[in-house]
């Protein structure tokens, strides 16, 4: 291991609070508890398998790669994605190679935020993965299904980590206010039990993000006689606002659209409207929520209440039209009618089934009966011969066939018994009347 002290100036609190054993970390009792598979790791020393620890910020993925390497006889590297290419790959692989070959060390090469490197990057240590020379521990917030190239991820180990609670949480904070050594023991810091289990509150379950706020909070306050008090107040200060895990292109993206778009469809205001906030309070791009409404309101409404598209193109137009903050209410507005609108897929469902048609039989000529005779040419050879016009016809309506003869008399739209697709349902049976009608007399 290599020494995190390199200069007279010490590192931040959350790296000198890493407990420098199993037995002081806190939290992923399900990875690390007795008998668990990590702690086995642990405590038999040894690691020959590819690891890849996917979880949120502070919840522990470094310190558990730094508690591995330090319990397996390993050479240990370590570098983030964010600073290193694929040079530093390939030294670290020829030093790897050349460790193992000289005196039989294996390399544990510790990546952080390994979802930053590009396919490419992650292709160049792939064969001293494969080979054994590295073994591999990756850590990513990301999903490694979408981030990590398959290759890749066959060879390792995916482990899930979980936000810390906050009693966890406060556990860690308490440990830095006790420890003379790496912490803040021996200061004479005040702080009450009720302001820690509050910074813990507003950590989100990131211990790096609570140690941070501690930290700070105490250099703001500097050296004081009689000792230093923590209020919530200066707390609150320090931390500034809780942040909101979200990542505009990441997988919790994805996870919280989704969220929303299913407490709609369920009918639940409430849930959408909160599913709402945590996009717009993370920094979402507020018309794409908008066209995600849009796409909702044809998708699962549709014509049971026609007014539903009408009012998310009314929310997208206003929050053009003002934007953030102010457009925020015009898309609560949006939601909460959605959400409460009679719902129908059958627009939805009719489009795919044509759609379907369309690829399974290909593009289908036009009956020459609805084509349109713009030249004397096109009029010659059929084109618009046979079409009735209906405004010519009682009811405005004839009985003629206007699908391709391969698909004549497909019926798409099934309206349900909800909403104004009840009146769609009366209308279709009113119209389908009058051609069997029609169609009866013509046979007479």
């Amino acid at each position: 291991m290599h020494n995190l002290f390199k200069s007279d100036v010490p590192p931040p609190l959350a790296e000198r609070m890493r407990p420098p054993s199993l037995d002081e970390f806190v939290g992923q009792e399900d990875l690390v508890g007795e008998g668990k598979i990590l702690r086995r790791i642990l405590e038999n020393g040894k690691l020959e398998s590819s690891l890849i620890f996917w979880g949120p910020p502070g919840c522990g993925k470094t310190t558990l790669a730094r508690l591995i390497a330090r319990a397996v006889d390993s050479h240990f590297e370590h570098f983030s994605a964010v600073t290193a290419g694929i040079a530093d790959v390939k030294r670290v692989a020829a030093e790897a190679i050349s460790r193992l070959t000289l005196n039989g060390a294996r390399t544990i090469l510790f990546i952080d935020e390994i979802h930053r490197f590009n396919k490419a990057q992650q292709d160049a240590f792939l064969p001293f993965i494969e080979d054994g020379s590295i073994v591999l521990i990756g850590a990513t917030t990301e999903n490694p299904s979408f981030e990590v190239i398959a290759p890749l991820l066959s060879r390792c180990r995916v482990f899930i980590l979980k936000p810390l609670g906050e009693e966890e949480i406060a556990k860690v904070v308490a440990r830095a206010l006790a420890d003379p050594a790496a912490g803040y023991g021996g200061r004479g810091i005040a702080i009450s039990e009720e302001d820690i289990r509050y910074l813990a509150y507003l950590s989100f379950g990131d211990a790096r993000m609570a140690l941070n706020a501690l930290e700070m909070a105490v250099q703001s306050v500097g050296r004081l006689e009689g000792g230093i008090v923590l209020t919530r107040e200066l707390l609150e200060e320090a931390a500034q606002k809780r942040a909101i895990l979200y990542d505009k292109k990441g997988e919790e993206h994805y996870n919280i659209i989704s969220a929303l778009h299913k407490s709609l469809r369920g009918g639940d205001p409430d849930a959408s409207l909160y599913w709402l906030a945590r996009m717009l309070e993370a920094g979402e791009d507020p018309l794409y929520v908008a066209r995600r409404l849009v796409r909702f309101a044809s998708e699962d409404i549709g014509s049971a209440d026609p007014q539903a598209l009408t009012a998310a193109l009314n929310g997208m137009q206003a929050v053009h039209f003002m934007g953030i903050p102010e457009g925020k209410l015009a898309l609560a507005q949006v939601v909460v009618y959605l959400a409460l609108a009679p719902k129908s897929n059958a627009l939805y469902a009719a489009y795919e089934e044509a759609a379907r048609d369309v690829r399974e039989h290909g593009p289908l000529p036009v009956p020459f009966w609805i084509r349109n005779p713009v030249t004397v040419l096109m009029k010659d050879i059929g084109y618009g011969k046979g079409y009735r016009y209906p405004h010519e016809e009682p009811d405005a309506i004839v009985d003629q066939e206007y699908f391709p003869e391969e698909l004549a008399g497909r019926r798409y739209y099934h309206p349900v018994e909800r909403g104004f697709e009840r009146e769609m349902i009366k209308r279709i049976e009113y119209w389908r009347g009058l051609r069997e009608r029609k169609r009866g007399k013509n046979a007479e």
